[in-house]
C-alpha cells in the first residue's frame, strides 16, 4: 500500500521520500520515477528517524503528507509465538508509528497544514484467533491515532486512521507462512491496495477519520461496537476451538 500511495504521488508529480530497512524495495518502488527518493531507516531507531526527517526536509523541503505503513505481521497462537517476534511487531508496528510522528507532526502543526494518515487495520478493530501479537499492535495504532486527532482538531492537519481487511500484498505471506486463521478465508478474497488508496483520499476530502475502504469492513466495524459476542462466536465455530 505504501508503494502504491508512492508511485500514485510521484506520477501526479508530488515529490516523495521513502523510509524503510529494505533498500532493495525501496529501489523497485522508485523504478523510473524521478520524484521518489529513499532513505535506508529502521523505524524503531527514534534518533535515526529524527535525523531521516531532517535531513529530508533539508534536502526536499517541509513534509506535507506522512504516511506511516511500516508493519510486520506474523501470526500464531499467543503462548506459542517467540516472545521477542511479540515484542518486534509491537516495536515495528506501534513503535514506528509513534517515532514517524513525534518526528514529523510538530513541523506540519508548525504550519498549520498537511495530512497525517495511519495504517491500522481491520485487525484493529476486530481481534480473532491466531493473530493475537499483530492484533494487539493495530489497536494500538488505532487508539493511538485517535487520540492524537482529538488533541489536535482544528489543527489545519488532516487525520486518518486506515482498516482495510486483507490486501494483496507480500505482507499476507508472513501469517500463511506461520499461522493462517480460517476466519481470513471466510472473508474472501484480499482487496487490491488501490483500493485502500483510494478510500483514503476520498476520507481526506470529506474530513472522515476512520478509512473502512469496503462494505463489508464497514459493517464488520458496527457489528464489533454492538455485537462482540455474536463475533467471538462465529471466530470460534469457524476455527474449530
Amino acid at each position: 500500500m505504501g508503494r502504491e500511495a508512492a508511485r500514485r504521488f510521484a506520477s501526479r508529480g508530488e515529490t516523495v521520500a521513502l523510509f524503510d530497512v529494505n533498500a532493495q524495495g525501496m529501489a523497485e518502488t522508485r523504478g523510473n520515477l524521478a520524484g521518489i527518493h529513499c532513505w535506508t531507516v529502521d523505524m524503531t531507531d527514534f534518533a535515526a528517524v529524527c535525523a531521516a526527517v531532517q535531513d529530508v526536509e533539508h534536502k526536499l523541503g517541509p513534509i506535507a503528507g506522512l504516511y506511516n505503513c511500516a508493519a510486520i505481521m506474523p501470526f500464531g497462537k499467543l503462548l506459542e509465538q517467540d516472545n521477542a517476534i511479540i515484542h518486534k511487531q509491537m516495536a515495528i508496528n506501534y513503535g514506528g508509528l509513534v517515532n514517524i510522528t513525534q518526528a514529523v507532526l510538530p513541523g506540519m502543526l508548525a504550519r498549520g497544514h498537511g495530512d497525517f494518515v495511519s495504517f491500522a487495520s481491520m485487525a484493529g478493530i476486530i481481534p480473532m484467533l491466531m493473530t493475537g501479537g499483530y492484533t494487539a499492535t493495530k489497536f494500538a495504532v488505532t487508539a493511538f491515532t485517535e487520540t492524537l486527532y482529538h488533541e489536535h482538531l482544528n489543527s489545519g492537519i488532516r487525520f486518518a486512521c486506515v482498516c482495510p481487511p486483507a490486501v494483496a500484498t507480500p505482507l499476507l505471506q508472513q501469517g500463511k507462512d506461520t499461522a493462517w486463521p480460517k476466519m481470513l478465508d471466510e472473508a474472501g478474497p484480499p482487496i487490491a491496495p488501490g483500493t485502500v488508496i483510494d478510500a483514503i483520499e476520498d476520507c481526506l476530502d470529506k474530513g472522515r477519520f476512520f478509512v473502512f475502504p469496503t462494505r463489508n469492513a464497514k459493517i464488520g466495524a458496527i457489528m464489533r461496537r454492538l455485537f462482540p459476542g455474536l463475533i467471538w462466536k462465529q471466530v470460534h465455530q469457524v476455527e474449530g476451538f
